[in-house]
């Protein structure tokens, strides 16, 4: 006789009806053979008088079970067990079944070079190192907020809550057609732009369709890791370049496109992700016909335009390409606040058509309401009086952390006050080590995040980005007071 009393508890505190709770424990019951193939259940009324249920409640649990196929029904005779139903292969754990599996039953591709350790959390009391983003607390989130609840109770926004384009709200696009023509000098239509989730999304696209199997991305000895990576996962083969105070060197980059099929150059021109220096106008031309010599593409990743504080903004590559060989990466996430997934990629229009179809099966389309916001948002003007803002507070904040970091740490390490960004590119006295700042930076509460990342190329040139944008000055000399500790812990 089963125990059906003990086994079968009833929570009327939990939100689950019942009847539901009851049948899921029957189900278990099944798998795990406590009831077998043709057991008979006990009547609905024997059944509720034992476990304190109304009888409809035991009644409706049957009725699900046969809908579902674990059970059967027989007039006049009663419910039983299917004998349809295989037995259930799985591992059992101190009587109990393991719902979920740490390690799959199967094989997968696993790419170690994805391996990626953030800490997930830590005490408000802890200051976190970031390489260079915009500060939260600045975004214009009322005026976000405003537009979007005043798109969302106009009748026609009913039109876009359904599957819409993969190249993103047209709307966006045409405003960000004039925008960029405008801002960054470029002479695009709207066949020539897809809206995507950030820049990120656009470098991963882009790198799926031009390697097919495997191919040369040229990128710099020091680089953006995460576009390392993504190169990675498609399969590409990187070769490196030096990078010195003009950028990318475009002499290196002729010889291997003599050498190499090179599909791709990546570069971050404006300011070089990490070190910050900006690609000089010569070996901008230089780049440009390199890339109608040898027909390869350039992926421009122009992550921080916006953000110059000794001149005016200079123009991307992509204002002067003629041949379709520039693909143009850029969001308003870190301009903004990276919570608003909302990016574009450039292209020539097949290039982008074809990024339009493999955006089905990566991810769907983005969210049209928020996307429609944006249009409003840039233009309105509201984008541009958010850039003029905070430029102005970024460049007192990096006059400042510069200066700050002069005064107490000039012995420990140098840097290049950047020409604009968000971050400098911090080189610590041979003496020292990242791996020992690190370590020790914890007992002093400074979370310093994967030093390793700097230096994919195994360099050892000891420097790491340090962002300024999103610290206020109390925020910026607690952090350096804490570095300097930790520097005096280590002399």
């Amino acid at each position: 006789m089963i125990p059906y009393k003990t086994l079968l508890r009833i929570d009327r505190s939990s939100k689950q009806a019942l009847h539901i709770q009851l049948t899921n424990q029957f189900i278990d019951l099944i798998k795990a053979r406590t009831l077998i193939a043709n057991a008979k259940l006990p009547s609905s009324r024997t059944l509720s008088k034992l476990i304190g249920v109304h009888r409809q409640t035991v009644v409706a649990s049957y009725e699900e079970l046969a809908l579902q196929g674990w059970v059967k029904s027989i007039v006049k005779k009663g419910t039983y067990v299917n004998e349809d139903v295989p037995v259930l292969q799985q591992q059992w754990v101190n009587d109990r079944p393991n719902a979920r599996a740490r390690q799959s039953g199967f094989q997968f591709r696993k790419a170690l070079f994805l391996n990626r350790v953030f800490p997930q959390h830590f005490d408000k009391d802890y200051i976190y190192i970031n390489d260079g983003v915009s500060d939260e607390r600045l975004a214009p989130v009322n005026e976000i907020a405003t537009l979007y609840r005043k798109l969302s109770n106009k009748k026609y926004v009913r039109d876009y809550m359904g599957y819409g384009t993969t190249y993103g709200n047209a709307t966006l696009r045409e405003v960000l057609v004039d925008y960029l023509n405008i801002t960054r000098g470029l002479n695009i239509t709207i066949d020539n732009i897809l809206i995507t989730r950030g820049s990120q999304m656009g470098m991963f696209l882009a790198s799926q369709l031009l390697i097919e199997t495997s191919g040369y991305i040229v990128i710099g000895e020091t680089n953006y890791s995460s576009a390392d990576t993504t190169f990675q996962y498609a399969n590409a083969k990187l070769l490196r370049v030096r990078v010195d105070k003009d950028g990318l060197d475009t002499k290196e980059i002729e010889t291997l496109a003599k050498t190499y099929n090179v599909r791709a150059v990546y570069t971050t021109p404006h300011h070089h992700h990490p070190t910050t220096v900006t690609l000089s106008a010569q070996r901008r031309i230089h780049l440009l016909n390199l890339s109608k010599t040898y027909g390869f593409a350039i992926i421009e990743d122009d992550y921080d335009y916006d953000f110059n504080y000794n001149h005016a903004p200079i123009l991307p590559l992509a204002s002067h390409d003629i041949n379709g060989n520039v693909i143009y990466v850029g969001s308003v996430c870190k301009t903004v606040a990276p919570v608003y997934r909302v990016g574009y990629l450039v292209a020539s229009k097949d290039f982008v058509d074809e990024c339009a179809k493999l955006r089905r099966f990566v991810d769907r389309q983005g969210d049209a309401i928020l996307e429609l916001t944006f249009a409003s948002f840039i233009k309105e003007g509201n984008l541009d009086r958010h850039i003029n803002k905070v430029t102005k507070i970024y460049k007192t904040r990096r006059d400042f952390f510069c200066k700050l970091l002069k005064a107490e740490l000039d012995d420990y390490l140098s840097f290049q006050i950047p020409k604009g960004g968000m971050a400098i590119w911090a080189i610590l006295n041979k003496s020292y080590s990242w791996n020992k700042v690190t370590e020790i930076a914890l007992k002093h509460k400074l979370i310093i995040p994967e030093w390793q990342r700097y230096d994919m190329a195994n360099l050892n040139h000891n420097a790491i980005r340090i962002g300024f944008a999103s610290y206020n000055e109390d925020e910026a000399v607690e952090l350096v007071s804490r570095l300097k500790n930790i520097m005096l812990e280590l002399s």
